[in-house]
């Protein structure tokens, strides 16, 4: 390999920011104990709402139909002992002590993992252009060289370890078996977490609002229930817009009123009812349980393991606060005002057996009479609060699979300039509370809704524990002993409570199962497209000497201004373009080939953001520019994006690169694929009205700068301003002076950025060819072309001028 700056378009940016940048992106290392404890508050009212209410249907769950309340209290004593070790296991063991390690880069969520597996073992099934093949070791040691520390042969970094660590990569690379399965798992894991972005909400809102049924009769509130669970529905989806900084804000002191009126109530009631509850924590009472009650104890955990419901959340939302906040807020004030909670419950219904309503084991019977009103309001926005968690959630999932290639393109919108994961999706919002909706209506009872619920939580817990596993072994680099127990001891766990489940499909856990198999047909039907799509580009893709052969003898002209062509390859030049040169034999006097490339690491340094490199010899004025983003950054305005593209060309230009390749009359395909990291902010551009005539070249505008200027225009004939815009690059005051050929190059450049620049977008209109089978042309033809049409335009072209672009239209048969 070369000497920095030249690397190969494969290579990675950088994975780990500075420290200002880390805090500039809402912290993650380096950020200020005041930060962490502000967003330690936020993520109560974000991350925690889901599970801070839980106490509200985990014992009526439980004693649903499967086991009954008797006297001798083994029932009662058995949940609680379950619900106190699956807090304990679940979301302080697994979630707080390990999985919130395994971030990737600040960010959470099964798809996070997913990629951060696919960095240490190459087993993505994403396009060339949208991932990098890279090891975690392929890392930029300075603030933007780009200096490798592996090499890299023929495209494929030569990846560091050995022991447990390769053999699993080895494996995983082999077998494309393997690579799927890792794929469809990820993929199941995040559509499960949508599926609890639409159940959740419904049975948070519901039961908190079923605490009516103690004031008004059964063949009464039932009426009244629904309507004003669906209402607050609307009103919590209504406010996603407003972003979870401001929402976290305001909901934050809900859940901190929760979490002390639950406490307060609990203590109370350990004290007046039942002292000696707390025996109740030792194991031996699930023992006791599930020998008496056999099998409906072991149905019953269906409903027991709702305790843990929103604990995804934590890892989920990792991204929007940091591991520190999150553990803090949970350790400090969440895990003890739920285990008192549920104890209190427990102690209560010791003494309490027979019950005049059919609601014997609600939470609300437990509360005092004389405050049951004020815990009922707040409960109701504690509930509403529980919905948020899992929303933003499934907002982080979605934006995830979307940067990825494995979900239709879809709006979104940061609603923090501060914290950066916080998003907004209209489009998934509104289906979320259209969906939310129908099953409220549809169910009508908590029972249902639990099953439901449990199951879309207990599979994305199991996949989050066979993802960590292999995460240990080929990320951590520790023994594959270790791995296997973390997986036989989380998994057994799991295991039994998926089993609980999945056994009431009919009652309700048919729900889950259907809207993953529907958001995994979607994210396997634009997955396919895709892949295929990328596919005939890079089969039908022109060869570089022939863009080299072209000439004036052929007709061929040049015009004034930057042409802009967006393809997918990084290397050869795209069918589309050939195309449009075939029809209108021109193009203009500087040319970029633009690939927008997301890579699967959630931010790419500002400085490592642009690959240049040349394509055929100088004079041609072709260049081949690669922009790279994480599947977490924000993507730019149209016009601050152009002055950083066409800066980071200007660089490349002074910098020298541009003489590592283009010399020759022909240019190999391996010549041509060598590109330059260039900083955007190294060279900038100025613009301003031209009124005076210029002298062109170089010169010493001030101290801390030399100027590259292009003439100023001749006034235009006909009709139109006297003045235009001046074009000027600003080198930085340490460079030395560029040589002629460069001097002449910037020039041109600039001369071309005044003239405008014209965007060229290929419209591709992908069918399955003739003889297909029915599937594949069902796939093809309808699903896909369905998707595609009904999916946002690529992020750079929504907000290009259209008098600035040119469509070319062209038909795919894959």
């Amino acid at each position: 390999m070369k000497s920095p700056p030249v690397m190969d378009p494969e290579a990675p940016p950088a994975g780990t920011p500075p420290d200002d940048e880390e805090e500039k992106r809402g912290g993650r290392k380096g950020v200020p104990w005041r930060m962490t404890l502000s967003l330690a508050y936020q993520s109560l009212g974000v991350v925690y709402g889901d599970l801070s209410t839980s106490p509200l249907y985990v014992y009526k769950a439980a004693f649903a139909e499967d086991i009954q309340h008797t006297e001798s209290n083994e029932e009662i004593l058995g949940v609680l002992s379950f619900v106190f070790w699956t807090l304990t296991l679940v979301p302080l063991l697994k979630y707080v002590c390990v999985v919130l390690r395994a971030d990737d880069h600040g960010e959470g969520g099964t798809f996070a993992l997913y990629s951060l597996l696919c960095r240490h073992a190459r087993a993505a099934l994403l396009p060339p252009g949208r991932t990098a093949a890279w090891d975690e070791d392929q890392f930029s040691d300075g603030a933007g060289g780009g200096t490798n520390k592996a090499t890299a042969q023929n495209g494929n970094a030569v990846t560091l370890g050995g022991g447990a660590a390769a053999s699993v990569r080895r494996l995983l690379e082999r077998h494309k078996v393997l690579q799927r399965v890792l794929l469809v798992l990820a993929l199941v894991g995040t559509c499960m977490v949508i599926g609890d972005g639409v159940l959740t909400p419904a049975i948070s809102v519901f039961s908190a609002v079923s605490g009516l049924e103690l004031s008004m009769a059964k063949e009464h509130h039932k009426y009244v229930e629904l309507p004003i669970a669906c209402i607050i529905l609307v009103c919590l989806f209504a406010l996603q817009h407003y972003g979870t900084h401001r929402v976290g804000f305001i909901f934050a002191p809900v859940v901190i009123t929760w979490l002390l009126c639950i406490t307060l109530i609990g203590v109370y009631n350990i004290i007046h009812w039942e002292p000696t509850v707390y025996r109740a924590l030792s194991p031996y009472y699930m023992y006791k349980f599930l020998r008496k009650t056999q099998r409906g104890g072991w149905m019953s955990l269906g409903g027991i393991l709702l305790c843990v419901t929103g604990s995804e959340a934590m890892f989920a939302d990792l991204g929007h606060f940091n591991q520190l906040s999150i553990q803090i807020a949970f350790t400090c004030m969440v895990y003890p005002a739920l285990i008192l909670a549920y104890m209190g419950q427990a102690a209560y219904l010791c003494k309490h057996h027979i019950m005049e309503s059919d609601y014997r084991i609600g939470f609300y019977v437990s509360v005092p009479e004389k405050i049951r009103w004020p815990i009922m309001a707040i409960g109701i926005l504690a509930a509403v609060v529980g919905s948020q968690a899992v929303i933003t959630g499934t907002f982080s999932m979605i934006k995830q699979c979307a940067s990825l290639g494995c979900f239709p393109r879809v709006k979104i919108i940061h609603t923090s300039a501060k914290v950066h994961g916080q998003i907004y999706i209209p489009e998934i919002n509104w289906i979320m509370m259209i969906l939310c909706l129908a099953v409220t209506i549809g169910f009508r009872n908590t029972k249902h809704l639990g099953n439901a619920s449990g199951l879309a939580i207990i599979t994305v817990m199991l996949v989050t524990t066979c993802l960590m596993s292999l995460v240990i072994v080929l990320c951590w680099h520790k023994s594959i002993f270790l791995a296997i127990g973390f997986i036989l001891f989380f998994g057994t766990i799991e295991a039994l409570y998926f089993s609980a489940a999945l056994i009431k499909f009919r009652e309700g856990a048919w729900v889950p199962i259907v809207l993953a198999l529907i958001f995994i047909l979607i994210m396997c039907v634009w997955h396919y497209g895709t892949i295929k799509k990328y596919e005939f580009d890079v089969q039908s893709k022109v060869s570089i000497n022939w863009l080299l052969g072209l000439s004036p003898n052929l007709g061929i002209v040049r015009v004034r201004g930057i042409g802009l062509i967006h393809t997918e390859l990084e290397t050869g030049i795209p069918a589309i373009f050939s195309h449009f040169v075939t029809n209108l034999p021109a193009f203009h006097q500087v040319l970029i080939f633009m690939c927008i490339k997301n890579v699967p690491i959630p931010h790419v340094r500002p400085e490592e953001r642009f690959l240049v490199g040349r394509i055929g010899p100088k004079q041609y004025r072709i260049y081949r520019c690669i922009v790279r983003y994480g599947y977490q950054d924000f993507h730019k305005d149209d016009v601050e994006f152009e002055k950083e593209l066409v800066c980071s060309v200007a660089e490349f230009i002074r910098s020298g690169s541009s003489k590592l390749n283009g010399t020759a009359e022909e240019v190999d395909e391996e010549e041509e694929q060598r590109m330059a990291v260039v900083r955007s902010n190294s060279v900038r551009m100025l613009e301003e009205e031209a009124t005076v005539q210029n002298t062109v070249g170089v010169g010493p505008s001030s101290r801390a700068s030399r100027e590259i200027q292009s003439p100023s225009p001749a006034p235009a004939t006909g009709v139109g301003p006297k003045n235009k815009k001046r074009v000027r690059f600003v080198l930085p005051a340490a460079s030395p002076k560029p040589d002629a050929g460069a001097q002449e190059e910037l020039q041109e450049l600039s001369d071309a950025r005044e003239a405008g620049m014209a965007f060229i977008l290929g419209r591709s209109h992908v069918k399955a060819k003739s003889g297909s089978g029915f599937l594949r042309r069902l796939v093809i033809n309808f699903c896909y072309d369905f998707l595609r049409r009904n999916s946002r335009g690529p992020r750079y072209a929504v907000t290009v001028p259209h008098a600035s672009t040119l469509e070319v239209g062209m038909v795919y048969f894959i």
